[in-house]
């Protein structure tokens, strides 16, 4: 039972990953049919991660009243049918009014799974778990690319990932009667072990979570690795049309090679975590990153834009689910699940706001600023991690 279980978390995940990457692979065809501005889509994205936000800072009293199973069955179909109404929209106006509800749909699963497996699973399935969100975020540009280099439409290819969005719901209201069992097996175990440990338990610190010292570089590292995740995403596509002179339907296949790098990632990260640190493989993944994002600066040939692209997404496989894993060691228990919070907060609001500001300052000069920003992202994070590492090594030593 419990590996049935783990399979279907791990399918929602995937039903989370699939919309994510599906806007910027399609924006380039989409911004000449409906004759928007190319930084409506920052917009789109900015109203998805709104939603996301909303639905994330409500969770908790959520899934404490549904329970994750419902929640999450709930999510999907709120996605499912947002992503048909994307297929069917007439206007720049019912894609935003479509986007809301999507990124609402996200946000629950994305707060209710986390937190289940943070809770219930050992550290290598949270990779593991981030992993199948690649799968899903790889998938959609495939879908879309392939759609429209088949002479479909990009409407097709939200067509196609919201009946797969549909299947899903059909798996999980059949599984809800699982969830419940599961999850009443697992509210049993919890309070025998907090009537264990309650009373063994010293708080670590008096002070307030966002005065502890390393949690604000630690809220910068969330927001500008969420940054670089969704800005890659987001605007991959226009930059390869527009800088490198690629199709839409090539330039959708490329960033499904970053989508696929970050899945590759994490699938190796959850085996990696039995050898290396959190620590390393945040600051392997940064120097990986940061040298896939120097190859799409330095004018080489085409190909080379094509190993930055999955380089990028190798590098920030392990930076998100390892810095989520640390956060107790870091700033320790007592306040970890408040600081994760935070950190979580950021994280949408990196997604929010840095992606658009780029397509703004693009429209207005070009996207061949895009690599830059990109590598300033990831240097601006490093430099944040490496101070929290040092003030790490500074309390060790006390």
């Amino acid at each position: 039972m419990a590996t049935l279980f783990l399979i279907i978390i791990y399918l929602a995940f995937i039903s989370l990953g699939l919309p994510d990457s599906m806007l910027g692979s399609a924006w380039p065809v989409m911004q000449i049919e409906y004759g928007t501005p190319i930084e409506m889509a920052g917009v789109l994205s900015m109203v998805i991660v709104a939603g996301t936000i909303i639905s994330s800072l409500a969770s908790e009293a959520v899934l404490n009243r549904l329970g994750t199973g419902k929640v999450t069955f709930i999510s999907v179909a709120i996605t499912a049918v947002s992503l048909l109404g994307f297929s069917l929209s007439p206007s720049i106006l019912w894609l935003a009014i479509c986007a809301l509800p999507l990124g609402l749909g996200a946000g629950s699963i994305d707060a209710g799974l986390n937190n289940y497996v943070a809770t219930h699973y050992k550290a290598h399935h949270m990779s593991w778990l981030h992993c199948f969100w690649g799968v899903g975020a790889m998938l959609g540009p495939i879908i879309m690319s392939h759609n429209i280099a088949g002479g479909h439409s990009w409407r097709d290819g939200y067509t196609v990932v919201s009946m797969i969005q549909f299947g899903l719901v059909v798996v999980l209201f059949l599984t809800l009667p699982l969830w419940k069992r599961v999850e009443q097996t697992n509210h049993t175990v919890e309070k025998e072990e907090q009537n264990i440990s309650i009373d063994t338990f010293l708080p670590e610190t008096h002070e307030k979570p966002l005065k502890i010292k390393g949690v604000k570089f630690a809220l910068f590292t969330f927001l500008f690795y969420v940054g670089v995740e969704a800005t890659m995403g987001l605007w991959g596509s226009s930059f390869l049309v527009n800088v490198k002179g690629l199709s839409a339907s090539s330039a959708a296949q490329w960033v499904s090679m970053y989508y696929a790098g970050i899945t590759v990632g994490r699938l190796l990260t959850g085996f990696v975590t039995f050898r290396f640190s959190n620590r390393d493989l945040i600051r392997a993944g940064q120097m990986i990153a940061l040298l896939g994002a120097i190859l799409l600066v330095i004018p080489l040939p085409e190909i080379f834009s094509l190993i930055g692209f999955i380089l990028v997404g190798l590098g920030s496989a392990p930076i998100f689910p390892c810095m989520l894993h640390e956060t107790p060691v870091r700033f320790g228990k007592k306040h970890s699940q408040k600081i994760m919070g935070y950190q979580m907060a950021v994280a949408y609001v990196g997604g929010a706001i840095l992606p658009p500001l780029l397509g703004w300052v693009a429209a207005h000069t070009s996207f061949i600023i895009f690599p830059f920003v990109i590598v300033a992202y990831i240097i601006i994070m490093l430099i944040s991690s490496e101070r929290i590492n040092s003030l790490m090594n500074k309390r060790q030593t006390i």
